[in-house]
């Protein structure tokens, strides 16, 4: 979304402004008067918002000098529209949507949240038992024709085969819960996925046939390349440098809780939406892990310009905008871990 077009979704209402529930942020002391405010967009149903809870609730801002607020948006549109018109400092998407920003001259950039990406998803009892099995069959996604997930999947046949994978299946877009549903239901062959959803589908039953991260090895990006990660204009870095760094500082400290103490997500069973469910609970709990993004160094940045290479061959202008190769200064270069 560039800025010209964000006008019309700010004035349909897709921001909402609201603050968290605030009998949780009760819960909280009142900063001191030295923190740095910074606020972020995120939705409440989302995945980030387990790792906003650890840092409330484990008071981590404080601790790294930072005054947190934590603003709704309704999806990542809205996120994008939030964070164009300043209402929010940070929020959470992917980095080729940063780099096609850079293409045409905004400032914005990213520092590295998550691995975690979807994957292709087939039935036990299904037909599909390699990448080789998929023509003639019909694969539901998660998304539109430039869905990252949808764009590897043809880049990783095309490498497997040699062949146009697009001109061999029956390709049918939809919302991510609708695409489960069809899995489920034996209503098509295979399924790509946001991870969550896929976590959710093996709990149903479904396997996994290949990750995203496993087809971008598969073309020689041994490195995982970050996703996702947190949005940001460098006008922003330049006026709250000490908060930014201070809510990365954070957003590891939280990680690594995540990564490394089940206790931890005792707190996060109802965020999570699995109910008495102890199977999706932990598989949600262990495939987010596996998500979990432990350093950003230079090797990083590589992967991610190798991804994004693969992206602009196989998802075109429609996916990644104007530049072919990943602009400079995609990744800030004022946070390493």
């Amino acid at each position: 979304m560039k800025r010209r077009e964000f006008s019309a979704l700010l004035g349909a209402g897709m921001f909402t402004g609201a603050m968290l529930p605030a009998g949780r942020a009760a819960a909280f002391s009142p900063p001191s008067n030295d923190l740095v405010p910074i606020s972020v967009g995120v939705q409440v149903s989302g995945t980030a918002q387990w790792e906003m809870t650890v840092i409330k609730e484990n008071k981590l801002d404080e601790k790294y000098g930072v005054d947190l607020t934590i603003k709704d948006v309704s999806g990542k549109p809205a996120s994008h529209v939030a964070l164009m018109a300043g209402d929010v400092d940070i929020v959470l998407s992917d980095f080729v949507w940063v780099a096609g920003l850079r293409a045409d001259g905004e400032d914005f950039t990213i520092v590295p949240h998550s691995y975690a990406v979807g994957g292709l998803m087939v039935r036990p009892d299904g037909a599909i038992g390699s990448i080789e099995d998929l023509p003639g069959k019909v694969i539901a996604i998660a998304g539109g024709p430039v869905d990252k997930s949808w764009v590897a999947l043809q880049a990783y046949y095309a490498s497997v085969t040699g062949e146009t994978l697009a001109d061999k299946v029956e390709a049918r877009f939809g919302a991510p819960p609708l695409v489960n549903e069809l899995l489920v239901e034996g209503q098509v062959d295979a399924s790509l996925n946001f991870w969550h959803f896929n976590a959710r589908a093996k709990a149903a039953g479904m396997n996994e046939l290949v990750s995203v991260a496993q087809m971008m090895e598969g073309m020689g990006i041994t490195s995982q390349p970050p996703l996702l990660g947190w949005v940001f204009r460098e006008a922003v870095a330049a006026e709250k440098e000490k908060g930014l760094k201070g809510f990365f500082d954070a957003s590891f400290a939280a990680k690594k809780m995540l990564l490394g103490r089940d206790s931890t997500w005792t707190d996060l069973t109802e965020l999570m939406g699995v109910g008495d469910d102890k199977n999706l609970f932990t598989t949600l709990r262990d495939d987010y892990r596996a998500g979990i993004l432990t350093e950003y160094n230079d090797a990083t940045v590589e992967a991610a310009a190798a991804s994004f290479r693969i992206m602009a061959e196989y998802g075109g202008p429609d996916l990644v905008g104007s530049s072919t190769e990943m602009p400079e200064g995609t990744f800030w270069a004022g946070y390493r871990t």
